[in-house]
This record gives C-alpha cells, sequence and structure tokens, in this order.
C-alpha cells in the first residue's frame, strides 16, 4: 500500500528525514516511536502533503501511484488521513456541515452520488457511537471550546466518517487521560480491516498497550534505524533512547 524509498527532506535548508525507508502493506498496523526532534512529524506531514517540507530526494509510493505527485486535497480522496498531534479549531463551521462536505467531497471523488440528508445523518450518528463522541458536538464549530480529549476523539471521529485506506496518526495520544485513551484506541481498532493500514506515531508505549501494532519502528536522526514487534516498546519503555544511541554507536 506504502512504500517510501531512500526519503531525504528539509525544512528552510535544515535536513529532517535522511534516507527513510518504509513498507506498509494493507491490514497492518505500525508504530513509529523515537525522541523528540528526530522528523516524526515531519513524515506525517510529508505523506499528507503539507508543502512546507521540501524533499530532496526519494519518493513516496502509494496504490502505485507516486504520492508526490497528487496535491494535499487528492491525497485526501485518494484514502490518505492524518490525525493531528494538535488539532486546529475552525470557528464557524459547524461538525456536521464540515463531515458532509468532506464525505461529498470523496465521494464525488470515487463516482458515487452524494448521502441524502437522512441517510447521512444516519451514517454520522453510527459512527459517532463507536468513538463515544457526545451529541452536543454536532452543531459546535470545528474544535472549537473542545477539551484535549474531545479534540482527539473528534479526530477518529473524522477518520471513520471517511474511512480512509491509510491513517496516519500523529501522537494522537498526546494529553489524553486514561479514560479519553481507552475510547480513541477502542475507535482505531474497531475501524481496522483487512483493506486499510494504520501507522501510529509516538512517544510512549502506553498507547501500544490498547492499540497492538504489527510492526515498531524507532527513528533517530532523520531515519528508521531499528524494527520489531510490539516487544521493542516495552523495551524502549525499559531502556530508553539512550539504549538505541548507545547501540548504533556500538
Amino acid at each position: 500500500m506504502l512504500e517510501i524509498k531512500n526519503l531525504y527532506v528539509s525544512v528552510q535548508g535544515k535536513q529532517i528525514i535522511n534516507g527513510l525507508n518504509l513498507k506498509v502493506n494493507a491490514g497492518e498496523v505500525h508504530a513509529i516511536m523515537g525522541p523528540n526532534g528526530t522528523g516524526k512529524s515531519t513524515l506525517a506531514s510529508v505523506i499528507a502533503g503539507n508543502t512546507a517540507y521540501e524533499v530532496t530526494e526519494g519518493e513516496i509510493i502509494y496504490n502505485g501511484k507516486n504520492l508526490m505527485e497528487l496535491s494535499i486535497e487528492d491525497r485526501a480522496r485518494e484514502g490518505v488521513f492524518l490525525g493531528f498531534q494538535y488539532p486546529v479549531e475552525i470557528p464557524g463551521v459547524s461538525m456536521t456541515n464540515f463531515m458532509r462536505t468532506a464525505l461529498d467531497e470523496i465521494r464525488q471523488y470515487r463516482g458515487q452520488e452524494p448521502l441524502s440528508a437522512g441517510a447521512f445523518l444516519k451514517y454520522m450518528n453510527q459512527k459517532k457511537e463507536l468513538v463515544e463522541l457526545h451529541d452536543k458536538l454536532n452543531n459546535r464549530s470545528v474544535n472549537q471550546g473542545f477539551s484535549g480529549g474531545e479534540k482527539k476523539k473528534n479526530e477518529i471521529f473524522q477518520m471513520a466518517m471517511l474511512e480512509p485506506q491509510l491513517a496516519i496518526l500523529d501522537e494522537t495520544d498526546s494529553g489524553l487521560d486514561i479514560d479519553a485513551l481507552r475510547i480513541v484506541a477502542s475507535g482505531v481498532n474497531k475501524l481496522k480491516t483487512k483493506e486499510n493500514a494504520t501507522v501510529v506515531i509516538t512517544h510512549y508505549q502506553r498507547l501500544l498497550d490498547y492499540i497492538v501494532p504489527d510492526f515498531v519502528h524507532v527513528m533517530y536522526e532523520g531515519k528508521i534505524v531499528k524494527t520489531g514487534d510490539k516487544n521493542l516498546a516495552l523495551e524502549l519503555e525499559e531502556k530508553g533512547y539512550d539504549w538505541i544511541k548507545k547501540e548504533l554507536m556500538a
């Protein structure tokens, strides 16, 4: 589904990603861990199409297409979803209108008819139950006045509505208490199918108690330096990231 080959990325002349390689197949959950400043969020932004970053070398292939040739909007229409570490507020745009517009855009791109008002509301109510999103949030502006937990649940709700093939979740556990973490992780797990894939970016092993990854990758100085199964996350929790540095220097 996703194959990243020898990727180099810079921003304002500073090199952030240095020869990164990654392959993600349908049906898989990948976790990317690493210390601050190592390029994890940069990688997520580049996949999603943030033009602030410059790809100086390498390629990103998604479902056989060169992702770098697609606009941000077309990447979303093709099924790429980015869950933000800090979801933005959109004053004056209700959740209902926001989601209906986004869903209609994707359906049109796929040659499908828009959902009727009744069918859309029924569909939205089904997805809200998935992440235990309160009804009162429907008519509020997107993320405006939401708590940290509500914003993250809203991100997973959007993911449920849009049913992306590839979901990149950038530190979705940041700022969550244990109850919100459980709800968000439960939503992610319920959305997993044999046809989609999820990449979870996190600092902490605690999220991976709830979302069990097939693969754990460690990023250091802009590239993936170690890959393993879920036990690698436990080892990182025990030894810290200095262990990786020492191992690389040995």
